[in-house]
């Protein structure tokens, strides 16, 4: 857990480094209408998503870490009622930090890589905003819409065109 309290504004970057060793921790909400790369897979961008990150090193392995913490209800499209639902998404994340694809081998199974840049910069909102964007279902159905069960017969010239043998089968009948 952090030393220092969370801050209630995450800047537009951090030094990744910097934040492990001061054990540095953010928490806020972000106005789902500023993520623009997730803008495109929701039906609208209203409401915003709550998180925390959480900057540090695992003690027993010394391997840096952010720990993100991200709650949202997602406005989407059903694709079985063509009706707005939200979906409801809880992640909690921990990313080893890593400066190399060489070091990845070395993380904890539980850990998901991410290659911190030369810099030392990370951007906070891109990783969580990364994160929603994994959580969006590729096809998405509101749990609560009705299921479509309909017994579609398929008429008799549908069935003679889908069998190429078909026609044959007049001619063995004459």
């Amino acid at each position: 857990m952090s030393t220092e309290s969370p801050s209630s504004r995450v800047p537009e970057a951090v030094d990744a480094w910097r934040m492990v060793a001061a054990r540095r921790g953010f928490e806020g909400r972000v106005a789902l209408s500023a993520l623009t790369r997730l803008q495109g897979l929701l039906h609208d961008a209203q409401g915003e998503a709550s998180y925390t990150l959480e900057f540090d090193q695992d003690a027993l392995l010394q391997v840096p870490y952010v720990q993100l913490r991200i709650e949202a209800e997602l406005p989407l499209l059903c694709q079985r009622s063509l009706e707005r639902f939200l979906f409801p998404v809880r992640i909690e994340q921990r990313l080893g930090l890593v400066r190399d694809e060489a070091e990845e081998s070395a993380l904890p199974p539980d850990y998901e890589a991410l290659l911190v840049p030369e810099d030392g910069q990370l951007h906070p909102l891109d990783l969580i905003e990364d994160e929603l964007v994994l959580a969006v279902p590729v096809v998405p159905v509101n749990p609560d819409a009705p299921e479509v069960q309909a017994d579609w017969p398929a008429r008799e010239e549908e069935v003679a065109k889908a069998n190429p043998f078909a026609a044959l089968a007049t001619f063995k009948k004459n």
